[in-house]
């Protein structure tokens, strides 16, 4: 007897296969993650083996220390100000040639009155009339600037004795045009809220090693940097990040940036996830604005390695943020036909589950390490999002809220 015809079934999840096109958009980000965090590096690191790293000077090859002018722009840091100058007047720095000038974006607590106090050791203060921002601010300081290096640094940096020198140092090599710091994480408190921070900027700081090494950073460290002050821009747009567009406008002259190694700086850890999350929102919105306005610099027919690396450094880590809401909309389209995407999606829900959990962890209290990381990831990744957005849409931040940093 003929079989009977096979029953029609309703559509139902298949095991295994998922829809190419929604394969690719998951996929998405996490090909351009991969290479800017791990393809980029590498790639760095072969062209170190084949080229050679190239040298950056050290104290040991300064016969004369030159004159420099270490900026420190604040707003209403009554609490620091005091203790940050002491560092600053406590390094070891011919103090004849070092000039320290103070940058008060109209504060409206005791800041300019402490400052003021230290007038007779050598301490400058400028205080604009009202608040401008950081970039206002170091405008603003350009004509009081001495000498042919620009230091700027920050109430919350500890700056170790002995790293203002290899710093200056760079600056022998003719080619070097700016050189920034090493950041180092500080745990000032038992708070594990931002504990990924602590990861995140030592694995920045190797990346800037790699690159120094090729060619050159692509960006500084905005915490301690230095740049000559024939480069230091007196009209730089106020709306814009001067740590990373500095090291964009010496390659735009014929200069490049280095990462100094032993020039530490010490950045306290930010108190809580929330204000990291706005930190990174403020300053990679910025960034994003920065790198349009020197959009040239992506020319490979120009600006060889500089182009690569720019795109590669910056661009493409900032990329993963919009491709990972394509990779959601791909994947909330592949779990309505997948059963290995509904099962990736599930977990995707509560990875975000776990983030908000972080997200509203009680300060007073320390949230275990894997919440603490995975919150950290999502906070970063939502930042992300909220940057592109802040950026596209034309919001500008020119007056900063400075992050108050524990310690």
């Amino acid at each position: 007897m003929a079989a009977a015809p096979a029953a029609a079934c309703p559509e139902t999840l298949n095991i295994v296969s998922v829809d190419p096109i929604a394969a690719g958009a998951v996929a998405l980000p996490l090909v351009v993650g991969g290479y800017a965090y791990v393809g980029y590096p590498i790639s760095l690191a072969a062209i170190r083996l084949l080229k050679g790293a190239r040298r950056v000077p050290t104290p040991h090859d300064v016969s004369a220390w030159p004159e420099i002018t270490i900026t420190v722009p604040c707003y209403n840091e009554e609490r620091g100000i005091a203790a940050a100058i002491d560092r600053l007047l406590a390094l070891d720095y011919p103090a004849d040639r070092r000039h320290i000038l103070v940058l008060s974006d109209a504060s409206t607590d005791r800041t300019d009155e402490i400052v003021r106090s230290y007038a007779d050791r050598g301490v400058e203060l400028l205080r604009l009339p009202a608040r401008g921002g950081k970039s206002a601010a170091e405008n603003a300081a350009y004509p009081k600037l001495r000498g042919t290096l620009v230091v700027n640094t920050d109430a919350t940096t500890v700056i170790p004795a002995h790293a203002l020198k290899p710093l200056v140092a760079a600056f022998q090599d003719p080619t070097v045009g700016v050189a920034s710091g090493r950041d180092v994480s500080i745990a000032a408190v038992q708070q594990e809220q931002s504990g990924g921070e602590a990861g995140y900027v030592g694995y920045e700081m190797w990346v800037r090693g790699l690159e120094t090494a090729v060619d050159g950073i692509i960006g500084a460290s905005g915490c301690f940097y230095g740049i000559r002050r024939d480069l230091y821009p007196s009209a730089f747009p106020e709306h814009l990040s001067r740590d990373f567009g500095s090291p964009l406008l010496a390659r735009a002259a014929g200069y490049r940036a280095v990462s100094v190694e032993s020039a530490v700086c010490g950045v306290p850890r930010t108190g809580a996830l929330q204000q990291e999350y706005r930190r990174k929102v403020r300053t990679m919105a910025r960034g994003l604005r920065t790198l349009w306005y020197q959009r040239a610099l992506l020319n490979p027919l120009r600006y060889g390695w500089f182009a690569w690396m720019l795109a590669s450094h910056k661009l493409a880590r900032w990329l993963v943020y919009p491709a990972s809401l394509v990779a959601a909309a791909g994947l909330a389209v592949a779990a309505t036909r997948s059963l290995a995407a509904l099962v990736l999606a599930a977990a995707a829900v509560a990875v975000l589950g776990l983030g908000w959990l972080g997200w509203q962890w009680p300060k007073e209290r320390r949230a275990p390490k894997l919440i603490s990381s995975i919150a950290f990831i999502v906070a970063s990744n939502v930042a992300g999002v909220a940057a592109w957005w802040r950026a596209l849409s034309g919001q500008q931040d020119a007056v900063w809220e400075p992050t108050r940093r524990a310690g």
